[in-house]
């Protein structure tokens, strides 16, 4: 074990390896330079899942951490995690830095952010992918929704959308602690809508692992390949929200639940136009 003090943040990390004092192996080269490449990944994943995806032994993960003066992987770990808060400040520090020429500026500001995130997301998302999504949802006998913290509104309009074009639906709202519970009667003939930006909601990750586990088909729609619900999803689809002093829109993910419905319940035969209306 290393008898310097352990960089204390992820800028002191990255600066550390990158002048070679530590003199790594080159197996711990190899870890270092995935974990600087992949910072938003190791924060959220377990050692077995980022020691498969670096294609190493979770033990040296361990001897990695452990020669840079952590005690081990999960102290290491801790650096990315407070790299993600401090790219997401709390909500006095984000007031802090908006214009304050008055609302109208501020509806702007938002405006431009929601133009941004349509933008990136006609960008990212995959026709073949979404298609596949759509088919996925259309043979589901019910369909359950999944979201936690800035993301729960979408999955609670997704809900009331599908519902109200006469697809069975499940809102997974967590009250009182029983997302497992709520999530416990689905099976390999439904489906799971999980939504989750970083920082990813622990909840939302832990309910999807459970849901695949038992067999439910999972559709994510996140933010990066490199998030905690890709490798629990069947199918995935990208949305990256741009923001505007830090508060980031959902204008993007709102219209791609909404597309999701239609689709799937335009792939049912179900469509009429009264119910449509009632989306508007």
């Amino acid at each position: 074990m290393s008898s310097k003090m352990p960089p204390s943040d992820f800028q002191a990390l990255k600066a550390r390896l990158a002048t070679g004092e530590d003199r790594l192996p080159k197996r711990l080269k190899q870890v270092a330079s995935a974990l600087v490449a992949q910072p938003d990944d190791i924060a959220f994943s377990t050692a077995a899942e980022v020691s498969t995806r670096i294609g190493v032994q979770p033990s040296t993960l361990v001897r990695f951490a452990q020669a840079l003066g952590y005690s081990g992987f999960s102290e290491l770990q801790e650096i990315f995690r407070a790299r993600l808060k401090e790219r997401f400040p709390d909500y006095r520090e984000r007031l802090e830095t908006l214009e304050s020429d008055g609302p109208m500026t501020l509806f702007e500001g938002f405006a431009r952010s929601a133009y941004v995130s349509f933008d990136r997301a006609r960008q990212s998302l995959d026709p073949a992918q979404l298609d596949q999504a759509v088919a996925l949802l259309a043979k589901a006998d019910t369909i359950y929704f999944l979201a936690g913290r800035r993301s729960f509104p979408v999955s609670a309009y997704a809900a009331y959308a599908f519902t109200t074009l006469g697809l069975r639906s499940v809102l997974i709202d967590q009250i009182g602690g029983l997302g497992p519970e709520q999530m416990a009667a689905s099976g390999s003939n439904d489906a799971l809508i999980a939504i989750s930006f970083s920082p990813y909601a622990s909840e939302t990750i832990t309910i999807a692992k459970k849901a695949c586990d038992a067999g439910t088909p999972v559709l994510a729609i996140t933010d990066s390949s490199f998030s905690p619900l890709v490798p629990l999803a069947r199918i995935w689809l990208e949305v990256a929200e741009a923001d505007y002093g830090a508060f980031r829109s959902l204008a993007a993910t709102f219209a791609l639940v909404m597309t999701l419905a239609v689709a799937v319940a335009k792939a049912r035969g179900i469509v009429h136009t009264d119910r449509i209306k009632k989306l508007t």
